[in-house]
Formats: C-alpha cells, structure tokens, sequence
C-alpha cells in the first residue's frame, strides 16, 4: 500500500526549509490563511503528477528572498509502495533571465519580474526523468475548492480531470496523449500553412494517420473509463446525502468510440473527411478529443445549467470521491488523498460523512484553517500538524 513517509522543502513558497515524515491515517494540517497549508499539498501532488496544481508558470514556486539570492527550490519525498522505497527529487533551478524587447525580463512569461526563470530536473532513485516519466508511480487524488470548475467550468476542466486520472492508472494512456498532442500541434502547423500556399499531400496524410491512431486510443480510453466512474460516481453522489438525486455522467465526444480502438480509429478518419471543408476555412483540427466533453445530469437535467452552487459542489465531491475509488480499483492500490480547504461550505453532516470516506484510505493529507470540526470528527484517529509563518510543528 502507497504513502508519502517523508515530505522535504527547501526554498518553496514561503517555505525556507521543513521536513515532516506524514504517517499512514489522516493528518491534518491547520493554521491561518497564507500560512503554507496549501503549498504542503501542492509539493506532495507534485511527487505524484511533476507539476503544480495552482500555477502554470513554475518560477512561481521559489521562494521569494531564496531567488533573490541565486538560490534553487527542491521537493524531496520519499514513499513507500508494496513495501519498496520510491525517492523523488524535483529541483527548480533558477537560470538567467531572458530580456525582452523592453529589457524588463521574460517577453514571452507575464509573471513577477523579481523570479527568473527555472530549469526543472526530476530525479527518481536518482535517475533523471521527466514529469511524464513521474505520473503513475505514487498515486494521488487531490481535492480542491477549485472543483466547482469540474462541474461549472469550461470543458477543458473537465477534459484534465480525465487525463491525469486515466494517466495515474494506464501509462500507456498518457503516452497516447502525448502522442496525439505532437500530432495535432503539427497537423495544426500545415493546415495553416496550406491555407497561405502549397503543402505536401503525403506530409498532411502522414500527421492525419496519427492524430487518428493516437486520437482514437484517447477517445476509446475516456469512453471505458467514464462508463465505470458514472457508476461510482452515483454510489458516492447518493451516500453523501442524496439519493433522491441520481447522478449520471454522460460522455461526448467528438468522434463516437466503437467497440475497440480499430473502429475508433475509423470512425475518426470519417469525421476528419466530413470536416475538410470547415478546416480549409479555419486552419484549425475540427475532429479529436481536444474537442471532447462530459455531462452530468441530476435526475436528467443538465446540472451546469440547473444545479445550485451547494449541489455543485456536491456533485464535484462526488467526482472527487469516484475518481479515488476509480484509482484504488484501476491500480490495485490506493492513492494519496489531498484534501485542500474543501470544508468551508459544507456543513457538519456532510463533512463527516467526506472525512469518514477519506479515512479508509491508506493516506489523507487535509489541510483546513478551522480545525474544531475536523477534530470533533476524527478526534484522536488522526494526527494534528499546526502551520505558522513558514514552519510545521507536529501536535504532540
């Protein structure tokens, strides 16, 4: 079974240097806003998925005065699966800061001119390898205040959501991604191309072949997995108080899956000769799973458009708990869950029923600036972990 045993910091966020050993069962970490509750969970996702889930521009996570010095951020973490001993260490290396057409820093980066840019390295038993490299070895679930975008947000939420689920249970999804993400930046280059002059059939053949294969690798993959998260998605919709309300996913893609991924792939290479006309016109791939989206339906109606913010957030637990359900089955172990700042709009039935759920895992990091509830609802079960001005003592 997977846990963090060892989580180190240096130079991360308001973090100058700590090092908690986080045990197996709950713990939880509790202090005041700006603490560095939250930067906790971002370094322990990290180990598991290589990037943060809070920003896109990864200078961000140095530490302020740190960078200012010349000096690098580390996350160190050791884990251990099935009784082996996994090591991580991503560094962020400041390097020298690029000068745009003004002098003032990064042209191409908008984020704070006081952090210069990062080189990332990525160490695994101390094997140098990349974020790709990275996901699928620990496991992890994190819940976010942000998960209301799962549910109200724009689709590409949604599509994420899918992909670095389906990734921590089937690498060979992620490899696929990846593959169909080349093949669309490049058959997206020579329909631009083709629309300003003259382009190779065969080249434009070449990429249309495997943006289909990969593409529909993808498709088949999301639609099997989506089939079997619904159905844990609507046990857990009803057992978090309401089984008046069923919850139903509904996939749609772009291109519909057939009954392998050879059909699939057929049925894509129809849907990009239906489209030649309209991306003649837009220079733009019409067809593949850049396009995808799933519904949720709350007793068949369109929950975007009719649930309340409280049924939102529900709902968006609900995904939560089913995708951690859905990594335990898929992998055969359980995954890591976060839990970051997720009880202020709930109430105490709710959030009880949420903390008895997560405890059964093997690992549950929560982080919550009100502790009261969450101590009357784990009491002594769980160990306390107090955040203040860039430090973590350990209740005793």
């Amino acid at each position: 079974m997977a846990r963090i045993t060892r989580l180190s910091l240096v130079n991360y966020r308001n973090f100058r240097e700590v090092d908690i050993a986080p045990p197996a069962g709950v713990s939880v970490f509790h202090g005041g806003n700006a603490q560095g509750k939250t930067s906790l969970l971002e370094a322990a996702y990290t180990l598991a998925i290589g990037r943060s889930f809070r920003t896109e521009r990864e200078r961000q996570v140095l530490n302020f005065d740190a960078a200012r010095e010349g000096g690098a951020a580390y996350i160190t973490g050791t884990a251990c699966i099935d009784g082996q001993s996994l090591n991580v260490v991503i560094g962020y290396q400041p390097t020298a800061r690029e000068t745009g057409a003004d002098g003032g820093g990064d042209a191409d980066d908008p984020g704070p001119a006081t952090l210069p840019p990062v080189a990332k390295q990525i160490r695994v038993n101390r094997q140098p390898t990349s974020a790709a490299g990275l996901v699928g070895r620990l496991a992890a679930s994190l819940f976010s205040v942000d998960d209301l975008d799962l549910v109200l947000g724009a689709p590409s939420h949604r599509r994420r959501y899918l992909d670095v689920l389906i990734s921590q249970a089937d690498r060979s999804y992620l490899q696929a991604l990846q593959r169909f993400q080349a093949a669309l930046r490049n058959r997206n280059g020579l329909l631009r191309r083709r629309r300003d002059g003259h382009v190779d059939p065969e080249e434009l053949e070449y990429w249309d072949e495997q943006l289909v294969q990969s593409g529909a690798a993808v498709t088949f993959a999301r639609a099997k997995t989506l089939e079997r998260l619904s159905v844990f998605a609507s046990s857990q919709h009803g057992e978090l108080g309401e089984p008046e309300h069923d919850l139903a996913l509904d996939y749609l893609p772009s291109v519909s899956p057939g009954e392998g991924a050879e059909e699939t792939a057929a049925a894509f290479r129809r849907e990009l000769q239906r489209g030649a006309a309209r991306e003649q016109a837009t220079a733009i791939t019409a067809v593949g799973p850049h396009r995808d989206n799933f519904m949720m339906y709350i007793n068949g109606l369109d929950a975007a458009a009719f649930a309340s913010r409280g049924e939102a957030r529900t709902i968006a637990l609900a995904l939560r708990l089913a995708e951690a359900e859905y990594l335990a089955e898929a992998r055969g172990d359980d995954p890591v869950i976060l839990l970051d700042d997720v009880f202020s709009e709930m109430d105490d039935r709710r959030r009880e029923r949420v903390l008895q759920k997560v405890a059964r895992y093997r690992q549950t990091l929560v982080t919550t600036t009100d502790v009261g509830p969450v101590r009357e609802a784990l009491g002594d079960s769980a160990t306390y972990f107090r955040v203040a001005d860039g430090a973590v003592s350990d209740e005793e």
